[in-house]
Protein backbone atom coordinates (compact mmCIF):
# COMPACT_ATOMS: atom_id res chain seq x y z
CA UNK A 1 0.00 0.00 0.00
CA UNK A 2 1.71 3.13 -0.98
CA UNK A 3 2.71 5.52 2.69
CA UNK A 4 2.74 9.37 3.14
CA UNK A 5 6.05 10.79 4.24
CA UNK A 6 6.89 13.80 5.70
CA UNK A 7 10.09 15.75 4.51
CA UNK A 8 10.51 18.99 6.53
CA UNK A 9 11.56 22.01 4.60
CA UNK A 10 12.36 24.88 7.11
CA UNK A 11 15.83 24.56 7.20
CA UNK A 12 16.10 25.22 3.95
CA UNK A 13 13.09 26.88 2.26
CA UNK A 14 12.00 28.71 5.86
CA UNK A 15 15.06 30.46 6.32
CA UNK A 16 14.58 31.88 2.53
CA UNK A 17 12.06 34.38 4.04
CA UNK A 18 12.33 38.05 3.54
CA UNK A 19 13.59 39.72 7.05
CA UNK A 20 14.37 36.23 8.71
CA UNK A 21 16.64 33.90 9.74
CA UNK A 22 18.29 31.47 11.52
CA UNK A 23 21.81 30.80 13.47
CA UNK A 24 23.83 27.32 12.60
CA UNK A 25 23.23 26.16 15.59
CA UNK A 26 19.14 26.70 15.92
CA UNK A 27 19.07 25.03 12.67
CA UNK A 28 20.53 21.55 13.96
CA UNK A 29 18.21 21.64 17.31
CA UNK A 30 15.50 21.89 14.62
CA UNK A 31 16.67 18.50 13.16
CA UNK A 32 17.18 17.19 16.64
CA UNK A 33 13.50 18.30 17.23
CA UNK A 34 12.61 17.03 13.94
CA UNK A 35 14.11 13.64 14.64
CA UNK A 36 12.60 13.10 17.74
CA UNK A 37 9.24 13.76 16.35
CA UNK A 38 9.92 11.58 13.53
CA UNK A 39 10.02 12.85 10.13
CA UNK A 40 11.63 10.88 7.85
CA UNK A 41 13.50 13.91 6.23
CA UNK A 42 15.10 17.04 6.43
CA UNK A 43 16.34 19.20 3.43
CA UNK A 44 18.84 20.59 6.23
CA UNK A 45 20.00 23.39 3.56
CA UNK A 46 22.47 24.36 0.87
CA UNK A 47 25.92 22.29 0.07
CA UNK A 48 26.85 24.73 -2.63
CA UNK A 49 26.80 27.79 -0.09
CA UNK A 50 29.96 28.57 1.90
CA UNK A 51 28.54 29.16 5.04
CA UNK A 52 26.53 26.76 5.22
CA UNK A 53 29.55 23.87 5.10
CA UNK A 54 30.98 23.43 8.38
CA UNK A 55 27.10 23.22 9.57
CA UNK A 56 26.33 20.45 7.31
CA UNK A 57 29.08 18.50 7.97
CA UNK A 58 28.73 18.71 11.32
CA UNK A 59 25.19 17.61 10.93
CA UNK A 60 26.29 14.52 8.86
CA UNK A 61 28.69 13.98 11.69
CA UNK A 62 25.79 13.69 14.29
CA UNK A 63 24.14 11.54 11.94
CA UNK A 64 27.25 9.19 11.83
CA UNK A 65 27.25 9.20 15.29
CA UNK A 66 23.84 8.12 15.65
CA UNK A 67 22.86 11.37 16.86
CA UNK A 68 20.34 12.39 13.63
CA UNK A 69 18.92 8.85 13.33
CA UNK A 70 16.66 7.95 11.34
CA UNK A 71 16.24 10.73 9.81
CA UNK A 72 17.73 11.78 6.33
CA UNK A 73 19.70 14.62 5.59
CA UNK A 74 19.16 16.03 2.26
CA UNK A 75 20.94 19.32 0.69
CA UNK A 76 19.18 21.33 -1.95
CA UNK A 77 20.66 22.53 -5.04
CA UNK A 78 19.97 23.83 -8.64
CA UNK A 79 19.80 21.04 -11.38
CA UNK A 80 22.66 21.94 -12.64
CA UNK A 81 25.95 19.60 -13.05
CA UNK A 82 27.96 22.75 -11.67
CA UNK A 83 26.25 22.59 -8.56
CA UNK A 84 26.44 19.03 -8.63
CA UNK A 85 29.81 19.15 -8.63
CA UNK A 86 30.84 21.98 -5.90
CA UNK A 87 28.45 19.94 -3.79
CA UNK A 88 30.59 16.90 -3.09
CA UNK A 89 33.60 19.13 -3.06
CA UNK A 90 32.24 21.28 -0.15
CA UNK A 91 30.17 18.56 1.46
CA UNK A 92 31.97 15.00 0.29
CA UNK A 93 29.82 13.29 2.72
CA UNK A 94 26.24 14.15 1.44
CA UNK A 95 24.09 11.57 0.49
CA UNK A 96 20.44 13.27 -0.76
CA UNK A 97 20.25 15.45 -2.95
CA UNK A 98 17.35 17.69 -4.26
CA UNK A 99 17.91 19.29 -7.91
CA UNK A 100 15.51 22.19 -9.07
CA UNK A 101 15.01 23.68 -12.56
CA UNK A 102 11.93 25.94 -13.45
CA UNK A 103 9.52 23.93 -15.83
CA UNK A 104 6.95 26.37 -17.01
CA UNK A 105 6.58 27.99 -19.67
CA UNK A 106 6.19 31.59 -17.50
CA UNK A 107 9.64 30.41 -16.36
CA UNK A 108 11.03 29.91 -19.81
CA UNK A 109 9.74 32.97 -21.22
CA UNK A 110 10.05 35.24 -18.13
CA UNK A 111 12.64 34.41 -16.04
CA UNK A 112 15.11 32.67 -18.38
CA UNK A 113 14.00 34.79 -21.24
CA UNK A 114 14.39 32.35 -23.79
CA UNK A 115 17.78 30.70 -22.96
CA UNK A 116 16.44 27.46 -21.92
CA UNK A 117 13.83 25.62 -23.89
CA UNK A 118 11.77 22.78 -22.47
CA UNK A 119 14.68 20.19 -24.15
CA UNK A 120 17.36 22.24 -22.34
CA UNK A 121 15.64 22.38 -19.06
CA UNK A 122 15.41 18.18 -19.25
CA UNK A 123 18.78 18.13 -20.32
CA UNK A 124 20.20 20.20 -17.68
CA UNK A 125 18.05 18.28 -15.22
CA UNK A 126 19.20 14.30 -16.57
CA UNK A 127 23.09 15.51 -16.90
CA UNK A 128 22.85 16.85 -12.83
CA UNK A 129 21.42 13.74 -12.14
CA UNK A 130 23.85 11.48 -13.83
CA UNK A 131 27.03 13.41 -11.94
CA UNK A 132 24.94 13.09 -8.71
CA UNK A 133 25.19 9.63 -9.30
CA UNK A 134 28.04 9.55 -10.09
CA UNK A 135 29.18 11.02 -7.06
CA UNK A 136 27.61 8.32 -5.22
CA UNK A 137 24.39 9.93 -4.13
CA UNK A 138 21.79 7.24 -2.07
CA UNK A 139 18.83 9.03 -3.42
CA UNK A 140 17.80 12.06 -5.65
CA UNK A 141 14.77 14.03 -5.95
CA UNK A 142 13.91 16.20 -8.69
CA UNK A 143 11.92 19.40 -8.56
CA UNK A 144 9.95 20.75 -11.28
CA UNK A 145 9.78 24.35 -9.77
CA UNK A 146 6.47 26.37 -10.40
CA UNK A 147 4.55 22.73 -11.35
CA UNK A 148 1.55 24.28 -10.85
CA UNK A 149 1.75 26.52 -14.32
CA UNK A 150 3.13 23.65 -15.98
CA UNK A 151 1.42 21.97 -19.19
CA UNK A 152 0.79 18.52 -17.47
CA UNK A 153 2.13 16.54 -20.25
CA UNK A 154 5.27 18.13 -20.14
CA UNK A 155 6.07 17.56 -16.56
CA UNK A 156 5.14 13.59 -17.10
CA UNK A 157 8.02 14.01 -19.43
CA UNK A 158 10.11 15.62 -17.22
CA UNK A 159 9.48 12.99 -14.64
CA UNK A 160 10.00 9.81 -17.01
CA UNK A 161 13.23 11.45 -18.24
CA UNK A 162 14.50 12.36 -14.53
CA UNK A 163 13.24 8.67 -13.36
CA UNK A 164 15.09 6.66 -16.44
CA UNK A 165 18.85 8.53 -15.48
CA UNK A 166 18.04 7.19 -11.61
CA UNK A 167 15.99 9.94 -9.95
CA UNK A 168 13.90 8.49 -6.99
CA UNK A 169 11.12 10.91 -6.72
CA UNK A 170 9.40 13.90 -8.82
CA UNK A 171 8.93 17.16 -6.65
CA UNK A 172 5.77 18.88 -7.77
CA UNK A 173 6.35 22.45 -6.67
CA UNK A 174 3.12 24.84 -6.29
CA UNK A 175 5.48 27.56 -5.60
CA UNK A 176 3.32 30.30 -5.99
CA UNK A 177 0.54 28.63 -4.01
CA UNK A 178 -1.62 28.58 -7.77
CA UNK A 179 -3.58 25.20 -7.01
CA UNK A 180 -6.25 24.22 -5.73
CA UNK A 181 -7.33 20.77 -3.55
CA UNK A 182 -9.22 19.57 -7.02
CA UNK A 183 -6.35 20.90 -9.42
CA UNK A 184 -3.51 19.35 -7.48
CA UNK A 185 -4.84 16.32 -6.96
CA UNK A 186 -5.79 15.40 -10.23
CA UNK A 187 -2.08 16.51 -11.42
CA UNK A 188 -0.31 14.91 -8.84
CA UNK A 189 -2.75 11.21 -9.77
CA UNK A 190 -1.69 11.96 -13.54
CA UNK A 191 2.00 12.09 -12.58
CA UNK A 192 1.76 9.29 -10.43
CA UNK A 193 -0.03 7.55 -13.11
CA UNK A 194 2.19 8.29 -15.88
CA UNK A 195 5.42 8.38 -14.39
CA UNK A 196 5.17 5.24 -11.60
CA UNK A 197 7.13 7.17 -9.19
CA UNK A 198 6.68 8.70 -5.95
CA UNK A 199 5.29 12.57 -5.84
CA UNK A 200 7.00 15.20 -3.36
CA UNK A 201 4.41 18.31 -2.81
CA UNK A 202 5.81 21.04 -2.39
CA UNK A 203 2.87 24.09 -1.55
CA UNK A 204 2.79 27.65 -0.60
CA UNK A 205 0.37 29.82 0.71
CA UNK A 206 -0.29 32.50 -1.47
CA UNK A 207 -4.44 31.69 -1.59
CA UNK A 208 -4.49 30.28 2.08
CA UNK A 209 -4.80 26.43 0.88
CA UNK A 210 -1.11 25.29 1.12
CA UNK A 211 -1.99 22.16 3.76
CA UNK A 212 -5.33 21.76 2.30
CA UNK A 213 -3.48 21.23 -1.15
CA UNK A 214 -0.70 19.27 0.58
CA UNK A 215 -3.05 16.72 1.34
CA UNK A 216 -5.15 16.73 -1.90
CA UNK A 217 -1.75 16.12 -3.77
CA UNK A 218 -0.80 13.20 -1.53
CA UNK A 219 -4.47 11.90 -1.97
CA UNK A 220 -3.83 11.94 -6.20
CA UNK A 221 -0.50 10.73 -5.62
CA UNK A 222 -1.52 7.67 -3.01
CA UNK A 223 -5.10 6.92 -5.72
CA UNK A 224 -2.23 6.97 -8.25
CA UNK A 225 -0.25 4.37 -7.05
CA UNK A 226 2.89 5.69 -5.56
CA UNK A 227 4.18 6.90 -2.29
CA UNK A 228 3.48 10.87 -1.41
CA UNK A 229 6.67 13.12 0.33
CA UNK A 230 5.24 15.92 1.62
CA UNK A 231 7.26 19.17 2.02
CA UNK A 232 6.30 21.00 5.66
CA UNK A 233 8.04 24.00 7.40
CA UNK A 234 7.69 24.19 11.59
CA UNK A 235 4.91 26.88 11.85
CA UNK A 236 4.35 27.49 8.81
CA UNK A 237 7.26 29.77 7.36
CA UNK A 238 8.34 30.59 4.53
CA UNK A 239 8.86 32.91 1.43
CA UNK A 240 5.83 35.77 1.29
CA UNK A 241 2.48 33.79 2.24
CA UNK A 242 4.84 30.54 3.98
CA UNK A 243 4.79 26.67 3.15
CA UNK A 244 2.53 24.19 4.50
CA UNK A 245 2.27 23.81 8.06
CA UNK A 246 4.19 20.59 9.90
CA UNK A 247 1.74 20.23 12.22
CA UNK A 248 -1.51 21.20 10.45
CA UNK A 249 -0.31 18.49 8.14
CA UNK A 250 0.15 15.89 10.87
CA UNK A 251 -2.70 16.90 12.33
CA UNK A 252 -4.87 17.03 8.74
CA UNK A 253 -3.13 13.75 7.93
CA UNK A 254 -3.80 11.60 11.59
CA UNK A 255 -7.04 13.32 12.55
CA UNK A 256 -9.02 14.96 9.91
CA UNK A 257 -12.46 12.59 9.21
CA UNK A 258 -11.59 8.58 7.33
CA UNK A 259 -8.82 10.34 5.92
CA UNK A 260 -5.70 8.38 7.81
CA UNK A 261 -8.21 4.69 7.37
CA UNK A 262 -6.92 5.03 3.54
CA UNK A 263 -3.98 7.19 3.44
CA UNK A 264 -1.43 5.64 5.98
CA UNK A 265 1.81 7.15 7.28
CA UNK A 266 5.28 5.82 6.15
CA UNK A 267 6.75 6.12 9.74
CA UNK A 268 5.46 6.76 13.56
CA UNK A 269 4.53 10.62 14.19
CA UNK A 270 5.69 11.33 17.85
CA UNK A 271 2.47 14.42 17.62
CA UNK A 272 3.56 14.85 21.16
CA UNK A 273 6.90 16.67 20.28
CA UNK A 274 4.49 19.49 18.21
CA UNK A 275 4.56 21.97 20.90
CA UNK A 276 8.61 21.72 21.76
CA UNK A 277 9.24 22.13 17.89
CA UNK A 278 6.86 25.04 17.75
CA UNK A 279 7.70 27.02 20.71
CA UNK A 280 11.51 26.45 20.09
CA UNK A 281 10.89 27.73 16.24
CA UNK A 282 8.92 30.84 16.85
CA UNK A 283 11.91 31.69 19.13
CA UNK A 284 14.83 31.10 17.10
CA UNK A 285 12.98 33.07 14.25
CA UNK A 286 11.45 35.64 16.52
CA UNK A 287 7.93 35.30 14.34
CA UNK A 288 5.36 34.45 17.54
CA UNK A 289 2.97 31.50 16.83
CA UNK A 290 -0.63 32.92 15.35
CA UNK A 291 -3.39 32.63 18.16
CA UNK A 292 -5.35 30.39 15.86
CA UNK A 293 -2.82 28.24 14.88
CA UNK A 294 -3.86 24.63 14.95
CA UNK A 295 -2.73 22.47 18.14
CA UNK A 296 -0.30 25.11 19.34
CA UNK A 297 -1.95 28.70 18.63
CA UNK A 298 -2.66 29.73 21.98
CA UNK A 299 -6.60 29.70 21.70
CA UNK A 300 -6.23 26.26 19.93
CA UNK A 301 -8.22 24.99 23.71
CA UNK A 302 -9.17 28.64 24.56
CA UNK A 303 -12.99 28.33 25.51
CA UNK A 304 -15.10 31.43 26.43
CA UNK A 305 -19.08 31.10 24.91
CA UNK A 306 -20.93 29.69 27.73
CA UNK A 307 -22.00 26.52 25.45
CA UNK A 308 -18.82 25.78 24.80
CA UNK A 309 -16.85 25.78 28.20
CA UNK A 310 -20.43 24.37 29.47
CA UNK A 311 -20.29 21.36 26.63
CA UNK A 312 -15.89 20.61 26.81
CA UNK A 313 -15.46 20.41 30.87
CA UNK A 314 -18.22 18.07 30.67
CA UNK A 315 -16.66 15.86 27.85
CA UNK A 316 -13.58 17.43 26.34
CA UNK A 317 -14.73 15.69 22.81
CA UNK A 318 -17.36 17.73 22.59
CA UNK A 319 -15.91 21.03 21.19
CA UNK A 320 -12.07 19.39 21.07
CA UNK A 321 -10.89 17.18 17.86
CA UNK A 322 -8.18 15.76 19.73
CA UNK A 323 -6.26 16.72 23.05
CA UNK A 324 -3.81 19.02 24.15
CA UNK A 325 -1.86 16.24 25.75
CA UNK A 326 -1.69 15.34 22.27
CA UNK A 327 0.35 17.78 21.27
CA UNK A 328 2.97 17.78 24.18
CA UNK A 329 0.43 20.85 25.75
CA UNK A 330 -0.59 21.43 29.58
CA UNK A 331 2.62 21.68 31.30
CA UNK A 332 2.69 25.26 33.50
CA UNK A 333 5.32 27.75 31.83
CA UNK A 334 7.68 29.04 34.05
CA UNK A 335 8.39 32.72 34.19
CA UNK A 336 11.10 34.07 36.37
CA UNK A 337 10.13 37.30 37.83
CA UNK A 338 12.89 37.75 40.84
CA UNK A 339 16.84 36.90 40.16
CA UNK A 340 17.58 35.59 37.29
CA UNK A 341 20.94 34.71 35.78
CA UNK A 342 21.85 34.52 31.99
CA UNK A 343 24.12 32.99 30.07
CA UNK A 344 25.71 35.42 27.40
CA UNK A 345 28.74 36.50 25.13
CA UNK A 346 29.47 38.44 28.35
CA UNK A 347 29.13 35.26 30.98
CA UNK A 348 31.47 34.84 33.96
CA UNK A 349 32.04 31.56 35.02
CA UNK A 350 30.18 31.14 38.31
CA UNK A 351 27.33 32.67 36.87
CA UNK A 352 27.55 29.98 34.20
CA UNK A 353 28.29 27.51 36.18
CA UNK A 354 25.09 28.41 38.65
CA UNK A 355 23.12 28.09 35.00
CA UNK A 356 24.35 24.82 34.15
CA UNK A 357 24.19 23.45 37.32
CA UNK A 358 20.34 23.96 37.60
CA UNK A 359 20.05 21.46 34.64
CA UNK A 360 21.98 19.41 36.21
CA UNK A 361 25.42 19.56 33.95
CA UNK A 362 28.25 18.76 35.69
CA UNK A 363 31.66 19.36 34.18
CA UNK A 364 34.65 17.25 34.96
CA UNK A 365 37.33 20.37 35.89
CA UNK A 366 37.50 23.88 35.92
CA UNK A 367 38.86 23.86 31.97
CA UNK A 368 36.03 22.06 30.44
CA UNK A 369 33.37 24.28 31.53
CA UNK A 370 35.50 27.24 30.52
CA UNK A 371 35.81 25.42 27.08
CA UNK A 372 31.99 24.98 27.05
CA UNK A 373 31.27 28.49 28.25
CA UNK A 374 33.48 30.38 25.50
CA UNK A 375 31.29 27.79 23.01
CA UNK A 376 28.18 29.39 24.26
CA UNK A 377 29.60 32.90 24.57
CA UNK A 378 30.01 32.34 20.45
CA UNK A 379 26.18 31.05 19.99
CA UNK A 380 25.22 34.09 21.57
CA UNK A 381 27.45 36.34 19.53
CA UNK A 382 25.51 34.66 16.78
CA UNK A 383 22.04 34.39 17.67
CA UNK A 384 21.79 37.45 19.30
CA UNK A 385 19.58 36.00 21.93
CA UNK A 386 20.00 34.07 25.13
CA UNK A 387 19.99 30.39 24.39
CA UNK A 388 17.68 27.81 25.55
CA UNK A 389 17.83 24.69 28.27
CA UNK A 390 17.99 22.25 24.90
CA UNK A 391 21.16 24.43 23.35
CA UNK A 392 22.92 25.24 26.35
CA UNK A 393 22.32 21.08 26.95
CA UNK A 394 23.30 20.27 23.24
CA UNK A 395 26.63 22.23 23.72
CA UNK A 396 27.84 20.73 26.80
CA UNK A 397 27.57 17.30 25.29
CA UNK A 398 28.90 18.05 22.05
CA UNK A 399 31.81 20.67 22.39
CA UNK A 400 33.30 19.36 19.21
CA UNK A 401 30.30 19.61 17.15
CA UNK A 402 29.16 22.84 18.18
CA UNK A 403 32.47 24.45 17.27
CA UNK A 404 32.07 23.54 14.06
CA UNK A 405 28.51 25.40 14.31
CA UNK A 406 30.08 28.30 15.01
CA UNK A 407 33.26 28.00 12.79
CA UNK A 408 32.58 29.76 9.24
CA UNK A 409 35.52 30.48 6.94
CA UNK A 410 34.45 33.59 4.27
CA UNK A 411 36.91 33.33 1.51
CA UNK A 412 38.77 29.96 1.02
Amino acid sequence: MPKIYLIDVTNRDGVQTAKLGLSKLEKTMINLYLNEMGVFQSEFGFPTTRHETNYLQANLELAEMGVLKPIRLEGWIRAIVEDVELSFKRVPGIRHLNLSISTSDQMINGKFHGKKTRDSIIGEMTDAVDAARKHGAESIGVNAEDASRTNIDFLVKFGLAAKAHGAMRLRYCDTLGYDNPFSIYESCKKLAENTSMPIEIHCHGDLGMAVANSIAGAKGALDGGQDSYINTTVNGIGERAGNADLIAVILALTKSKQFAEKYPLGNKIDLCRSWEIAKFTSYAFDVPIPINQPGVGANAFAHSSGIHADGVLKDPENYELYSYEDLGRGEPVKVETGREIITGQYSGISGFSHVMGQMDVKFKSREEANEVLELVRYANVESHKPLVEDELVFIAKYPQIAKKLLTMTPLE
